[in-house]
This record gives structure tokens, C-alpha cells and sequence, in this order.
């Protein structure tokens, strides 16, 4: 490697950050494969590597070369137990972020437009781990930001992102717009929050998940139920619109969700952590005194509240609460998720972080880590924003007006399909009539008793959280309604 050290993010049972890998572990891979020009298949190339790398597993293999595969740095060839690895074809491409190789051959990375600024922490957490000074949690770094004097996010650039982000729906109860792109979102954010974990969904398979429960073939069981967990977060976070906010409540009750059967601990979900963490692959140790934890957690929060501007309310999470790491694992997506608070809250185009580099991401945080630096981080979200509001504003050109009646008996619409599916009942017409005279007036009966009705001929396991129903009682509910006696 010449000059410039790399560091990929992998999913491990930790916070995905615990967890970067240097690239010398993919640049033996690749060597060893480009040794056998006939390629190796999976087994042989444990084999070839075993007197290299003596603790990898055929999953943490498998996900080493699908990123090898991702950066062209590999092939294969054949199908199922014919398939074999190959040395890629090098790409010359001299119009892109690139690392010079060893060969003095250059090489793509995806990147985002990175500032003059932003450029200088790039090269600064690129540096070997002997060269970056070890750092303690800076207090100071979170006390001296005085909301409404302090601005990590300049004037002018609060005001491109408030026209960026203007919807149709800003006058309207929080979470109108949300809930008008919901099905979008909810792919959209738990596949590209996932995936900056090293979650190896790809987009139809979380959408597959989500829309119709079915998990992916040859996926591990923590990357389903990551994905899980993301659509039941960002579920509460848009239909608890008018409730959330920067509070602990809020934020405890997230990572509650975030981390539901992932963390080796049950007890620490929802809670903040009593014990100190490490962050593999970087020189910054986070703070490890519960009680001093907690003041900084509540003081963040604090802070965060107080903030008028919501975009400086997202960025501010995105700095602030993965640096205190209050949680033992899931701090970042929790900060991706409480980022979009104040955005769906003020019905702005939410951020998916779509299509963000994962090494662009990590480069961003190590920056804020290690050197209190937000520079790098303030150009990702930049860019990722910009990305999200095409997307969003794009669809919502062609999405009919929202319905203000299921707008306004939203808590109605609910109540009367949690009523049918719990009591055990069928979905006839008298029934849901039964339900329309005691929740909506006379002159509304109609049309809500015609909004129900939809709904139930289009309620699945994909969308039963949608209305505050737990999974076995929709299917106790399907298995009397498929097989009536």
C-alpha cells in the first residue's frame, strides 16, 4: 500500500464501527486468488488462506469478497458449486476519487464531492493507527456548543437545505409527509442504514422483507432482524409524529427498537451503557464513567432540543451522539434515525441516506472521533441530503394529494382495525359499521366505513405494525378468517 491506509466496515455483533478491517486482510485475499488464475472456489480458497489468516470464518470470507467483488477487484465465474473467484481486469479511470496501489495502477472509490476542508480529515484518519495520537471523549467538545450561537451547518447552507427539503405538506400535522411516501421510506431507510452496517441486503431483499416477509436466502439471522428493527423504528418515529422529540424517552425507546434480539445483552437495550467500549481500528476511547455518561447523554439532548433550525437539529445527533457512544452497540443508527426527527416532525423530505458511500460515512465519523472535526462528516450529509430530496420530491411530483379524511381519523382508522383483528372478527360489512357509529360521525360513516374496509382487504405481515398490531395477532386473526369453522 502506498502512502494511504483504508478501512472497510464490517457487521459484527458490535456497533459496526468496532468492527473496521484494514485492507492489507483484502489486498491478501486478492492476492492469493490472483495467484490461481484458474480462480478458487470457496473452499479452496479457505484452504490457500489458512496459513495467512487463521480466525476467519466462511461468513466473514463471504462478506470480504463480495466487498472485493464491489470494488472490481475480483470476479466469478460459474454458478452454485462450479462458481470460482478471479483476479478483475484493472480499470484505469483517472476522473475519480482513487488509491494509487502499490503497482502505481489506480483504482475507483466511491466517494462523495469531498471540501478543501473535508480533504485534509480524509487524509488525516487514513493515517496507520501508529501515527494517530490516542484520544480521550472530549467533554468540552459538546459544552461549548451553544445552540442558536453555535452552527456546524453555515447559514447559507441551512437555507439550501430548507428549499431543498420544502414539501407540499409543511403547513400540515407532523408527519403528514412521511406518512405519505411511508412504503418508500421504510425500504429506502432500513436498506441504506443496514448496509452502512455491513448489513449485505440488497434493496429487492429488503424490500421482499418488508413488503411481504420474506427473509432472504443465505442471510444471517442479525441481518433480517436488523432490517426488521429499522422499519418498526422508523414506523414509530412517523406515527408518533406530534410525541417524539429530543428527550430521553424518545431516544431510549428507539435504540429499545434499533437493537431489539441483536445485542448479546438484553438488558441493554433501551438503556444507556454501564460498562466501557473500544473502537477497533481507531485511536478514540470513548468515555467509560455511567454516571458522567448519563450528564453528557441528557445534556445532548438538551442541547438538541433547544436548537431552532432542524437541520441543525439532524446534524448536531449525527455528530454529537455517536461520538458519546451512550449505548453498548446500535449509537449510529440510532443517530440516523433521530437525525430524521426534527425533519419529519416539520414534514421536510426526510434523509434516507441512499446510495452514501460506506467509506465516505466511516471516514466522516472517525474524523468527528478522533479530531472533533466535522468537516468531512458535514460533507457527507450534505451530499446525502441533496440525494434524498431528488428521490423523494421526484416520487411525491406523481403521488396523488394525500386523503384529509384518513388524515384526520388516522387514531380512528386504527383503533377500528385493531378492533376486527383482536376481537377475532370478520371484516363484513356490519360488523365495521358496527365500529363507524361509535368512532366517526354520522356525516363521515360512509367513507370511514369504506376506509376500513380497504384497509382490511389490504392488511399482510408486511404492514400490521402500521397499526400497533403484533405479528401473532394478525396471524391468529388470518388463521380464523382463511379457515372459518
Amino acid at each position: 500500500m502506498s502512502g494511504v491506509q483504508i478501512y472497510i466496515l464490517q457487521h459484527t455483533s458490535g456497533d459496526a464501527m468496532s468492527r473496521i478491517v484494514p485492507t492489507e486482510e483484502l489486498d491478501l485475499i486478492e492476492r492469493v486468488i490472483s495467484e490461481h488464475p484458474e480462480g478458487l472456489g470457496i473452499s479452496a480458497l479457505e484452504k490457500a488462506l489458512a496459513n495467512h489468516i487463521s480466525n476467519i470464518n466462511r461468513r466473514t470470507l463471504q462478506r470480504r469478497l463480495k466487498r472485493l467483488q464491489e470494488d472490481s477487484r475480483i470476479i466469478t465465474e460459474g454458478e452454485s458449486i462450479a462458481l470460482v473467484y478471479k483476479r478483475a481486469p484493472i480499470v484505469i479511470t483517472p476522473h475519480s476519487a482513487v488509491h494509487k496501489m502499490a503497482s502505481d495502477v489506480v483504482r475507483v472509490e466511491s466517494y462523495v464531492p469531498v471540501s478543501k476542508e473535508g480533504r485534509v480529515i480524509r487524509d488525516l484518519v487514513r493515517q496507520p493507527l501508529m501515527e494517530r495520537k490516542p484520544v480521550g471523549y472530549q467533554r468540552a467538545f459538546l459544552e461549548e456548543y451553544e445552540p442558536g450561537v453555535t452552527f456546524y451547518l453555515s447559514d447559507s447552507l441551512r437555507t439550501q437545505f430548507h428549499e431543498m427539503g420544502r414539501t407540499a405538506a409543511e403547513e400540515r400535522p407532523a408527519g403528514t409527509y412521511a406518512r405519505g411516501i411511508l412504503n418508500r421510506l421504510l425500504i429506502d431507510l432500513s436498506w441504506s442504514s443496514s448496509r452502512l452496517e455491513g448489513n449485505t441486503y440488497n434493496r429487492l431483499d429488503t424490500e421482499n422483507l418488508i413488503e411481504f416477509g420474506q427473509a432472504a436466502e443465505g442471510k444471517d439471522l442479525q441481518e433480517t432482524q436488523m432490517i426488521l428493527n429499522h422499519k418498526a423504528a422508523i414506523e414509530m418515529l412517523i406515527e408518533e409524529a406530534d410525541q417524539i422529540g429530543f428527550n430521553p424517552f424518545t431516544f431510549l425507546n428507539l435504540h429499545a427498537i434499533l437493537s431489539e434480539n441483536l445485542l448479546p445483552d438484553e438488558d441493554a437495550s433501551g438503556r444507556l451503557r454501564r460498562r466501557p467500549v473500544d473502537i477497533s481500528g481507531s485511536v478514540f476511547h470513548p468515555l467509560a464513567m455511567p454516571q458522567v455518561l448519563e450528564e453528557c447523554f441528557r445534556l445532548l439532548l438538551q442541547k438538541a432540543a433547544a436548537i431552532d433550525d432542524p437541520f441543525e437539529q439532524a446534524f448536531f445527533v449525527m455528530v454529537q451522539l455517536p461520538y458519546l457512544q451512550p449505548f453498548e452497540d446500535v449509537n449510529k443508527r440510532v443517530s440516523r434515525l433521530g437525525a430524521n426527527i426534527p425533519l419529519i416532525r416539520n414534514n421536510l423530505c426526510p434523509l434516507s441516506f441512499i446510495d452514501v458511500p460506506e467509506q465516505a460515512y466511516i471516514d466522516g465519523t472517525l474524523g468527528v472521533y478522533e479530531f472533533n472535526q466535522v468537516d468531512l462528516l458535514r460533507d457527507v450529509f450534505t451530499w446525502s441530503y441533496e440525494r434524498s430530496c431528488q428521490r423523494y420530491l421526484a416520487i411525491t411530483q406523481t403521488m396523488a394529494e394525500p386523503d384529509p379524511l384518513r388524515i384526520r381519523y388516522r387514531e380512528a382508522l386504527i383503533n377500528a382495525v385493531q378492533a376486527i383483528v383482536r376481537g377475532r372478527k370478520m371484516p363484513s360489512t356490519k360488523n365495521i359499521e358496527q365500529l363507524t357509529d361509535e368512532l366517526v360521525p354520522e356525516n363521515d360513516k360512509k367513507a370511514f366505513s369504506k376506509m376500513v374496509l380497504d384497509a382490511m382487504q389490504r392488511l399482510h405481515e408486511g404492514n400490521v405494525a402500521r397499526y400497533r398490531l403484533k405479528l401473532s395477532e394478525f396471524q391468529a386473526w388470518k388463521t380464523i378468517h382463511d379457515h372459518p369453522r
